[in-house]
């Protein structure tokens, strides 16, 4: 691995015009993840990927007039300190964090092109690095000073439906149909071992393995049915692990009771009584939720709700008990 200092001034002219290349399709990403919910800032992503690529033409056209038309494979990775560009970086960064991350990247752009200049003897080429810092310099100042005003006034009110939007999006719904489907569809299975056997061991049992069947089956089917590239709900896995999780908890909120040792007077209608409270308490928080973030007015999220529960409910109890 060779230093900057070390290069030939072909291979510092590659290096600059691989960056460059690299840089518009980062800024281009930022766009298209940013085009829905904030199109004032996928404008200056899109205008500054623009730029990065008629840069790029600019340190191509002095590379062909003096190297001909073949570009040796230089990469950031290839040399000593170099600032790089990690290949998954840039995923799921809200606005905020993309615009402070090309500070940064403006920045040390206009470091390594201020250093280019003093390597190379073509007075052309030195003159090319020379302009191109001190665009980036201006490129850094815009991304610095759209941070101020969208920290400020009507920006900032957008960015934070935005945010919340997103946090909707890719914890909230996951995690809703996760809590949903743990809490309602475990009851049947749970409440027909429980009448069926009135052993509060063996109920648990079938409890615990419904609830943690459920949760690895909707943390699959939640990571693989929208990969986010299309959506903008993020990492799939991410989404599948809430939901998972989420799932797990609602089916084992009701399967606890039944931890009640058999030993126990009445051990049976104990825990029995105490799942029928947990149940409506799970019931009336996922209405809490619905209503906090999916706006479904609160009577008519806890219909909806417990008519499910109560008919899922009924059904375990009347197969248990045939």
């Amino acid at each position: 691995m060779k230093a900057l200092t070390d290069l030939t001034e072909r291979e510092v002219l590659a290096l600059a015009i691989a960056s460059e290349e690299e840089d518009s399709r980062i800024y281009r990403s930022f766009a298209e993840s940013l085009r829905a919910d904030l199109p004032r800032s996928a404008g200056l992503f899109e205008a500054m990927a623009d730029e990065e690529g008629g840069h790029r033409d600019d340190l191509y056209a002095a590379y062909r007039e003096r190297f001909g038309e073949h570009l040796p494979p230089v990469r950031r990775e290839d040399v000593r300190g170099f600032p790089r560009r990690r290949p998954f970086w840039w995923q799921g960064l809200d606005a905020g964090r993309m615009r402070r991350e090309t500070e940064a990247m403006e920045a040390q752009s206009a470091d390594f092109y201020e250093r280019a200049a003093t390597l190379t003897r073509d007075l052309g080429v030195r003159q090319l690095f020379t302009r191109l810092a001190e665009i980036e310099r201006g490129h850094g100042r815009r991304a610095e000073a759209l941070s101020a005003e969208q920290e400020s006034g009507d920006a900032a009110a957008e960015e934070a439906r935005a945010a919340h939007r997103l946090f909707v999006l890719r914890y909230v719904q996951p995690g809703l149909a996760g809590l949903i489907d743990g809490s309602v569809s475990t009851l049947a299975p749970l409440f027909a071992a429980a009448f069926a056997t009135h052993n509060n061991g063996q109920t648990f049992l079938v409890g615990l393995a419904a609830s943690i069947g459920a949760g690895i089956s909707m943390g699959f089917t939640e990571a693989l049915s929208d990969d986010g590239s299309i959506t903008g709900r993020g990492s799939p896995w991410l989404r599948g692990l809430v939901c998972g999780v989420m799932t797990a908890v609602g089916g084992l909120g009701h399967t606890l009771p039944y931890l009640v040792p058999d030993s126990w007077t009445n051990a049976f209608a104990i825990a029995t009584v105490l799942a029928a409270l947990v149940v409506a308490v799970e019931l009336l928080a996922i209405s809490a939720i619905r209503t906090r973030y999916m706006e479904t007015p609160f009577w008519r999220a806890a219909l909806q709700v417990v008519l499910g529960g109560v008919l899922v409910l009924l059904a375990g109890v009347a197969i248990g008990s045939a």
